[in-house]
């Protein structure tokens, strides 16, 4: 499993003009095969009635699995661009398509690239990218009279509280990057002189802004 690796996520949608073409370019988070192919189905039910929905996708985390396809336009003039676009964006589980309205004008096989690629780039731009990074989702359980102390040091912290149940104790599920986890573990510890119980949860993939990179 990879520390971290970047990505989007949501879906972004931009659209733009060339000598008359009508380029509508989507991207979104996906992860694997199904995923992205799902996400194209579903583009190209939207834009059934367009000349074009090329595509691209980089579908798993470590940049192995890519697709991409021209769909009728010149070999190599659209889908190999965008997918190079995503991977010098170093994305991964992103998947784009294009989608072009011809307007009359051909472009040729470098105006072509051109356009597909610019369209991609100028989506990604505009993009939310996030930083998925390897976490845990721990549990620390506590006495009521111990939950002001710890939700301070919990909003303090570089985490995120998932939720908090209420029974003979309190207790906070907390995600928290894997590097970040001995650090909070012991401030916790130290505040409420070791009166909890902490439960670390599997290492798994959690997503993050990519600014929160710190």
């Amino acid at each position: 499993m990879l520390e971290k690796y970047l990505s989007v996520a949501g879906i972004c949608r931009t659209e733009k003009v060339i000598e008359r073409s009508r380029f509508i370019t989507t991207s979104a988070h996906a992860e694997g095969e199904k995923e992205a192919m799902d996400f194209i189905a579903g583009i190209r039910s939207r834009y059934r009635d367009a000349t074009h929905n090329c595509y691209a996708f980089v579908g798993d985390d470590a940049g192995n699995l890519l697709r991409f396809s021209d769909d009728s336009e010149p070999q190599g003039t659209a889908g190999m661009p965008i997918l190079e676009v995503i991977r010098s964006n170093s994305l991964r589980q992103c998947a784009v398509v294009v989608t072009r309205y011809f307007g009359g004008i051909k472009l040729g096989a470098g105006g072509l690239v051109r356009a597909y690629s610019g369209c991609t780039a100028e989506n990604l731009l505009q993009a939310k990218r996030v930083l998925y990074e390897l976490c845990a989702e721990n549990r620390y359980t506590l006495d009521y009279s111990q939950v002001k102390a710890a939700s301070l040091i919990i909003s303090s912290s570089p985490c995120e509280l998932l939720d908090t149940v209420y029974a003979d104790k309190v207790t906070f599920l907390v995600r928290l990057k894997t590097k970040d986890i001995s650090a909070f573990d012991a401030t916790l510890t130290d505040r409420l002189a070791g009166r909890l119980e902490i439960t670390h949860g599997e290492p798994c993939m959690g997503a993050f802004p990519a600014d929160a990179d710190k």
